[in-house]
This record gives C-alpha cells, sequence and structure tokens, in this order.
C-alpha cells in the first residue's frame, strides 16, 4: 500500500457498517422530512431547508455531506395532502453517495385536539454510489478488490413513515429507509458491488412553555438502527421569540458517541444555525463535526384577501 489506500479502507468499512450508511445530522431536529417522509408539510409551511456537514475535521478524507430538501402543503388539491423532495451528496474518502427523492405524505386530522393529526409517507428514491480508483495505487495492480478507475452504479430504493402530532405540543414518528435492501454493483464488470440493509428510525420531541411566552424548551430525539448498531441523539433547544427575531441555543446529546452544542437564528423567514459535535470515542475534541444549517419558511394558508402571510421560521 503506497498512497490514499487507508482511505479506501475506511471507506468500505463505513458502506459494511450499515447503520452508518445514512449520515447522522446535529440538527436532526431541523430536518424531519428527510428522516421521515410523514413528516413533509405536516406544520402547513413551505419548508426549504440545507445542511452542511463535516465530520471528523483534520482527518484526510473525513465524511463531507450536503442536503437539500423541500417539502410543502398541496393547498390546491387538499391541505391534507402534501410533497417533498431532496437531494443528498456524501463523500467518504474515495467514495461518493448521492441521493435523490421525490415524497408523499397525507395528514388526517383528529377531530377532538385542534392541529392533532395522524400521517403517513412514502418516497421514491435513486441512490448513485461511485468510487474513484485513480486513487488508488497498490503494490499489486492486478488486485480486484480495488478498482483502478472511476466506477460507479445506482440503484431505485423506497422508503415509508408513520407520525402522530398532538396540536403544537408533541410528536412521535416511525420510518424506514432502504425497504428494498439494494445492491449496487460498481463498474461494467460487475465485480464490486454494495449491498446496503434497511435501517429504522423512531423520532420524537416536546415543547415546553413558560409563563413568558416570549421562551420555550424544545426537545427532539432520533434513534436510529439496523438491528446490527444502533445511535441514539437527543437534542434540546431553549429559544426566545422576540418582536422582530427568534434566537436559540442548545446542547446534542449522544450517548457513547457525542456531545455538542449549537445556536441560530430566526429572521424574516429565514433561519441560519450552527452547530458543533465532539466526539467521546477517542477521537480528539478538535476533530468534531461542524455543522451549518439554513432555512427558509412560508405560511401557505391564504389570508381573507387572498394573499399569502409571511411569519417567522418555526420547526417542529
Amino acid at each position: 500500500m503506497k498512497r490514499l489506500i487507508w482511505i479506501a479502507v475506511t471507506g468500505l468499512f463505513a458502506l459494511t457498517a450499515s447503520a452508518q450508511y445514512d449520515p447522522a445530522f446535529t440538527n436532526s431536529w431541523a430536518l424531519q422530512s428527510y428522516f421521515n417522509p410523514a413528516a413533509a408539510g405536516v406544520d402547513g409551511y413551505l419548508n426549504i431547508r440545507g445542511a452542511y456537514s463535516m465530520q471528523m475535521t483534520g482527518y484526510e478524507g473525513a465524511p463531507k455531506t450536503m442536503l437539500v430538501t423541500a417539502d410543502l402543503p398541496l393547498s390546491f388539491w387538499s391541505p391534507n395532502h402534501a410533497a417533498g423532495a431532496g437531494f443528498m451528496n456524501d463523500a467518504i474518502g474515495l467514495f461518493s453517495h448521492k441521493k435523490i427523492y421525490v415524497q408523499y405524505a397525507l395528514h388526517i386530522p383528529l377531530g377532538w385536539q385542534k392541529k392533532s393529526r395522524i400521517s403517513i409517507g412514502a418516497r421514491l428514491v435513486i441512490l448513485s454510489e461511485k468510487f474513484d480508483g485513480s486513487g488508488v495505487d497498490t503494490d499489486e495492480s492486478n488486485d480486484k478488490a480495488f478498482p483502478t478507475s472511476e466506477v460507479s452504479g445506482f440503484a431505485i430504493d423506497a422508503e415509508i413513515g408513520a407520525r402522530y402530532t398532538w396540536s403544537d405540543v408533541w410528536y412521535i414518528g416511525a420510518s424506514a429507509m432502504h425497504l428494498t435492501g439494494p445492491t449496487i454493483e460498481l463498474g461494467d464488470d460487475k465485480v464490486n458491488e454494495m449491498k446496503i440493509s434497511p435501517t429504522f428510525y423512531l423520532t420524537g420531541g416536546y415543547k415546553l412553555k413558560f409563563r413568558d411566552k416570549r421562551y420555550s424548551l424544545d426537545t427532539h430525539g432520533i434513534l436510529r438502527s439496523d438491528f446490527q448498531a444502533i445511535r441514539g441523539d437527543i437534542v434540546a433547544r431553549l429559544g426566545y421569540d422576540g418582536l422582530k427575531n427568534k434566537l436559540y441555543g442548545g446542547v446534542l446529546y449522544s450517548p457513547t458517541n457525542s456531545v455538542g452544542f449549537l445556536f441560530g437564528m430566526n429572521f424574516h423567514g429565514v433561519n441560519i444555525g450552527y452547530s458543533y459535535e465532539m466526539y467521546t470515542g477517542g477521537v480528539g475534541l478538535q476533530n468534531g463535526t461542524h455543522e451549518i444549517v439554513l432555512g427558509y419558511q412560508m405560511d401557505m394558508k391564504k389570508s381573507k384577501k387572498g394573499k399569502n402571510m409571511h411569519k417567522s421560521v418555526r420547526f417542529l
């Protein structure tokens, strides 16, 4: 082994550990329609969200992930229907994973509580994988385990989810990614292939309201597993709702994995946030994850004059 071979090996380990195939985001609370298609349009808003995550900073070939999602209620059809789409690009060493999807959600109102509903959602996914074999230099050039040129492949996948929302106070959801368990063959000769196992998610959150209505404490939890590995994250955010802007700050805790902090602000429908996650497994506090999240939100409900009402960003 001469050059960058360790990066390829690291990528292979990341792919065989299927619970880690999907990237983890510190700001998962802001990306709920990505982790559960049933969350698309659940709040009645047009939501456009983006996140950029740089993990294990300081290491060559460390993961870098970009995600863009959009969802909205289909008011022209029925307020109980919603749709969304998303794109993700995840680069790990010599590997590049791309995910493109479209999704649909149905929200069924519950008569005994205002704004409470049961939601179900599904999405169609295209997965694309690429390995840049030109970056590998081995002593034996005929080693078929490591391609010497760029190889790629793709597969069709499906994902589903369900969610229960109780007004604007709490919610709980479950979803399953990679239901088809796709196998992606890389290159024309089909020598290398990648098997992706289904991964299951549980999410939930609760909003604690104070006497001073300008303040609230929002909690969010996410648990993911492929029944071989498991990871859970808990996020708590203290928010301040002023006359013009909204501010928030909070902490993240992932047992046996990491701790972190996050902060951000909302103004005129735009959300800007930053977080830093520090690993507790010996990687080093200075080699954590930097993450930036951007969002835009617009109320899709019509006023009496037939115009859209713009409100500040509000993430469930």
